[in-house]
């Protein structure tokens, strides 16, 4: 599935909250809660359990017990940036987990490369048999 193809976040599966950032600011930041903490409730979205097994995986420390994927965004001075910013990397996550991976095709060496790495190993074992101690016998 493309990216063009993935319907955009719905509200009801998002709850937003703003919390008092760090960060550039000065006075700013202790008195304006502009950072934005986003949680989406994933069961909501009614996932493929192949999608969600690698949402999970993408989303890491940052999904909860309850299936919540918490994103905060401090980045930006704004709440309307930082807002913008949680809800496109949410959007982004979970593009990703809509990404199948490609199967690995297994491939085996061709006959005259194994014939080519064992006359390489023969020479090489040549070289270093002939680094040994010399006897005069």
């Amino acid at each position: 599935m493309s990216r063009a193809e993935i319907p955009p976040l719905p509200e009801s599966a998002l709850e937003e909250k703003f919390l008092a950032a760090t960060g550039p600011g000065g006075q700013n930041v202790n008195k304006v809660a502009t950072a934005c903490q986003l949680r989406l409730d994933v069961f909501a979205l009614g996932l493929h359990p192949a999608v969600y097994v690698r949402l999970k995986a993408l989303a890491g420390s940052r999904m909860t017990a309850d299936g919540a994927i918490v994103v905060t965004a401090r980045r930006f001075r704004t709440r309307e940036a930082n807002r913008e910013d949680a809800r496109t990397r949410l959007a982004e996550m979970v593009a990703a987990a809509h990404v199948a991976p490609e199967r690995r095709v297994k491939t085996k060496p061709s006959k005259a490369a194994r014939a080519r790495r064992v006359e390489a190993k023969s020479i090489r074992g040549e070289v270093k048999k002939g680094r040994g101690k010399v006897r005069l016998d």
